[in-house]
């Protein structure tokens, strides 16, 4: 029996993945719009993750998608470094691998991975989470919530629990992007309660699109998979918060789901490192030539 509270609606579902994951979201959604698939238009919601919140910011912002696509043939202007200096990756890689290995559940993952978060800021040099937000903020087009509903997933860092911020949650948009992009921090502090990354819990969090009829899941990652550093590094999945198990459920409940991951050429162009930016350009063509493809096995009632 179908349970949809939407039925002739649509659900874009853009997964995490790092500035090279965000490059290859744009591109794919660039390359759908030139085949005749403007997902950014003809979406009812947008759900980001991680770097999917910010391509859910940038997709809504009004912008072209072909002016977007080409921003990202060259580094962000101004960019810098995702973690502060004094916070090695290996070192914030080994603590969430010993994490990842003592939790039993998705909820302890989540839980202790909140207590790092903010055990992590306290060690952040003076300034870092200001810079931080500098960095984020100079890749969003606009920093007001757009008039199309967007849903940005963060983690609460003092219960591990999911939260789905949008226009109507009082956070600021940068602040919201920030949250979901903390990777394991700065924690962001939104009406007294401080947030980290969304993918914590899922690189995606398709289960939010319950209730829509149609589903478009894309998913730099590939469904979190564990030979590809810098996002989400050491974590794995429980059965709860799987891509595949969402995905399961959504088409159980009535909905019609189409999940893209990046195809042998993308992931030839995205390397292995999701935070190597000189992997932008590359993962952003292959993204464009990938949506092109992809177009045609999405018609929608």
């Amino acid at each position: 029996m179908s349970h949809l509270s939407n039925p002739s609606s649509l659900a874009l579902v853009l997964g995490g993945g790092g500035a090279v994951g965000n490059a290859w979201l744009i591109g794919v959604i660039a390359g759908l719009g030139d085949a005749g698939l403007d997902l950014a238009e003809t979406a009812s919601v947008v759900i980001g993750t991680s770097a999917g919140a910010t391509a859910a910011a940038q997709i809504c912002s009004g912008v072209p998608l072909a002016e977007l696509y080409e921003q990202t043939l060259a580094p962000p202007a101004g960019d810098a470094p995702r973690r502060p200096a004094g916070a090695p990756s290996s070192a914030l890689f080994e603590r969430m691998r010993a994490i990842n290995a003592s939790s039993s559940s998705a909820p302890e993952l989540q839980r202790a991975m909140g207590a790092f978060g903010l055990e992590y800021d306290a060690d952040l040099p003076p300034g870092a989470a200001e810079r931080r937000r500098a960095v984020v903020a100079a890749r969003l087009p606009s920093h007001e919530w757009p008039q199309k509903r967007i849903v940005i997933t963060a983690v609460d860092a003092h219960t591990g629990e999911l939260v789905a911020l949008d226009r109507e949650s009082g956070a600021d948009l940068v602040d919201a992007v920030m949250a979901s992009t903390a990777m394991p921090g700065p924690t962001v502090a939104i009406n007294g309660r401080r947030y980290l990354d969304g993918g914590v819990r899922s690189p995606e969090n398709a289960d939010l699109a319950s209730g829509y009829a149609n589903v478009v899941v894309l998913s730099p990652l590939g469904g979190a998979r564990p030979d590809r550093p810098g996002q989400f590094e050491g974590l794995r999945r429980f059965p709860d918060t799987e891509l595949a198990g969402h995905v399961e459920a959504l088409r159980a409940a009535g909905s019609r789901v189409e999940v893209v991951f990046p195809d042998a050429d993308s992931l030839g162009a995205m390397g292995t490192n999701m935070m190597d930016l000189a992997a932008r350009g590359p993962a952003a063509r292959a993204g464009l030539a990938q949506g092109r493809r992809e177009a045609g096995r999405m018609v929608f009632a």
